[in-house]
């Protein structure tokens, strides 16, 4: 079963690397209070992830903050390491967002996002999806229908949200 606006998000530890190497962040500290925008993507690197959905986020920063969100969070299942270069290699780090990896896809799994699809060698991956979370609540959700597909879940449909 999927989440829906109204449920509270689930608890997670998620992984990021650190001055010291791979660290946990309990997600709760970053989203239980306050305004923040988080979005799933299927996987680092990758396609529509890399040239549109990361990019919608990282050119709204400052709208989103103008509009009280101080916290824009990216997740995916992929490790910690592939997160931080992905990061890196957009400029999202520069643009002060949490990309955080959900390595087992537990938060994923939670969440009742993950998909298959084997033929791209994607196992128990993330749905493409943009929420908004106020107060650790879901007040706001867009899932695509597709992986490839990259509109409703974009940073500028969330925007309209907050």
């Amino acid at each position: 079963m999927s989440i829906t606006t109204g449920d509270k998000l689930p608890e997670a530890d998620l992984l990021r690397i650190g001055a010291d190497g791979p660290e946990t962040v309990p997600l709760r500290d970053l989203a239980a209070s306050g305004k923040v925008a988080l979005f799933g993507v299927p996987g680092a690197f990758t396609g529509t992830c890399t040239t549109a959905h990361m990019p919608s986020f990282v050119r709204n920063k400052d709208a989103f903050a103008e509009k009280g969100v101080d916290t824009i969070i990216c997740v995916a299942v992929n490790d910690p390491f592939v997160m931080k270069a992905w990061g890196e290699q957009t400029g999202a780090a520069e643009a002060g967002l949490h990309l955080l990896a959900d390595a087992d896809g537990a938060f994923t799994r939670d969440l009742g996002l993950q998909f298959d699809a084997p033929a791209a060698g994607f196992h128990g991956r993330s749905r493409r999806y943009s929420m908004l979370v106020e107060d650790g609540v879901i007040k706001a959700l867009h899932v695509e229908d597709s992986p490839g597909t990259c509109s409703a879940s974009a940073g500028e449909a969330l925007l309209e949200d907050v």
